[in-house]
């Protein structure tokens, strides 16, 4: 299918067809499920419309939860792109998978989870931005520059939002980049980008086309490759979508479908006013409905194949967006709207309508997605598959649950959070006074705004949970 604007407007069409509850029905046995991930950047665990309270519309997500299981407690390896990517591609905790920020490449000689699935019969597939080679600003015009060694069989690799500015300002180094220059559209996002410069909360409207905009020439990308893609071997295709990462650019169609709604105030917060914070969360909104009008698309795509009583549906994210919560944006810190994403996981097998309280790690989906392949799990893998939770054979998985960024580590039992090294406020000054790593202590569960450091109340629980960051 092109990437012209009658094929977007063919599968935008396709996206209010959903099919019924019946479709995902119990696996035929002996046969491993395909797997398909919709992944998309720097989305927080509560701003869907899993939480009817924020007033977001994702009904394709919750179509999706009803007929599989929510998790409301899933936290990333490490909350920043190139490190979260890394520690699931090699199932690894941040310590281990050797990856500790933005400007580290992932190391060719560790073993992928996607390259265990195609040696093991999959065709594996990928599009968007898989951001493994985050140090190296070049993909390839085509994408394809490293795809082989990570473990795909065929996949389109682009640049994140500013990756792609950064490198691209005079001429393409990836393939959305070339795809808008071909079109003679480059000067227009160029000079769009350079607007926003220092102010990735920018809320005017994208002047690109709407089959040109990143995220909607991505969701094509992939069922491009899905059309492609070998009839008689399991497939796996994980769709890396760049928003709703900051800028917080948006398409005017976009634009107009989040106009005058109100959305509630970050706590605590005093950077901004408070029709700016509206006005962000607007943008913020707009990009992840955009993302689940995609996910009714594969959905449709996946029963008009009839593949879908047979795939395996996951949506989660990299890491969160802290939205103005702490005065903070982006990812990168300890606090739940960073570490903290949604995950919903539907098909073969998978209880439907369960909300799971586990705590669990999207370092865990490595081992899930071998799990449900029939291939075994690498013993320096960390990876625990949650496929048990999955099919209602437990309701617990882990006791705790790690993050990390350097330098940074954190624990959670799903209470109280331990954050040592964590440079912010008491913890700030303790450091200073004593020399020793800065610690703080959050009870998440009594309060979930994370304000109040209770490591000098509860010198016990400090010294319970640092055992876990030795």
């Amino acid at each position: 299918m092109s990437t012209t604007r009658r094929g977007f407007l063919t599968t935008a069409a396709a996206a209010s067809l959903l099919p019924g509850p019946r479709t995902l029905g119990a696996q035929p046995r002996g046969q491993r499920p395909n797997i398909l991930m919709l992944f998309p950047d720097q989305l927080r665990f509560d701003w869907t419309g899993l939480n009817p309270s924020l007033g977001v519309r994702t009904p394709h997500l919750s179509t999706l939860a009803a007929r599989g299981t929510r998790f409301t407690r899933a936290v990333v390896g490490s909350p920043l792109c190139a490190p979260s990517r890394a520690c699931l591609a090699a199932g690894k905790e941040y310590g281990r998978c050797r990856v500790r920020d933005n400007k580290d490449n992932y190391p060719l000689d560790q073993t992928t989870f996607y390259s265990l699935l195609r040696e093991g019969g999959y065709h594996v597939m990928g599009c968007g931005k898989l951001d493994l080679h985050k140090a190296t600003m070049d993909w390839g015009l085509d994408g394809r520059r490293l795809i082989k060694e990570w473990g795909f069989s065929d996949a389109i690799d682009n640049a994140g939002k500013m990756d792609a500015i950064a490198s691209g300002k005079t001429e393409p180094k990836d393939p959305y980049m070339a795809m808008l220059y071909r079109r003679k559209l480059a000067r227009v996002h160029l000079d769009d980008f350079e607007l926003r410069r220092g102010n990735h909360n920018a809320t005017h409207a994208n002047p690109l086309p709407e089959d040109a905009y990143c995220d909607n020439w991505i969701g094509q990308n992939g069922l491009d490759l899905l059309r492609d893609s070998p009839k008689d071997k399991p497939w796996f295709l994980v769709a890396n979508f760049t928003g709703p990462h900051s800028p917080m650019d948006i398409t005017g169609r976009m634009e107009a479908s989040v106009r005058g709604r109100q959305f509630p105030q970050p706590n605590p917060s005093t950077e901004l006013s408070a029709d700016q914070h509206v006005a962000i969360r607007r943008n913020y909104t707009a990009m992840i409905e955009n993302i689940d009008r995609w996910a009714g698309i594969y959905v449709e795509q996946l029963r008009k194949r009839g593949d879908l009583d047979n795939t395996l549906i996951v949506f989660s994210s990299d890491h969160g967006e802290m939205l103005g919560d702490h005065n903070r944006w982006g990812k990168t810190v300890p606090y739940q709207p960073s570490v903290g994403v949604p995950l919903v996981v539907a098909g073969p097998g998978v209880e439907k309508g369960k909300t799971s309280d586990a705590l669990l790690s999207l370092v865990d989906l490595a081992a899930t997605f071998l799990d449900y392949s029939k291939l075994p799990k690498p013993k320096e893998m960390d990876s625990l598959s949650i496929r048990p939770l999955l099919e209602g054979k437990t309701v617990r998985h882990r006791g705790h649950l790690l993050s990390g960024l350097a330098p940074w580590n954190m624990v959670w039992d799903g209470n109280y959070k331990l954050v040592r090294g964590f440079d912010a406020g008491a913890a700030r000054q303790k450091a200073a006074a004593g020399g020793a790593p800065a610690t703080l202590l959050f009870d998440v569960k009594a309060d979930p705004s994370e304000t109040r450091d209770l490591s000098a109340q509860l010198p016990k629980q400090v010294e319970r949970l640092n055992r876990f960051l030795v």
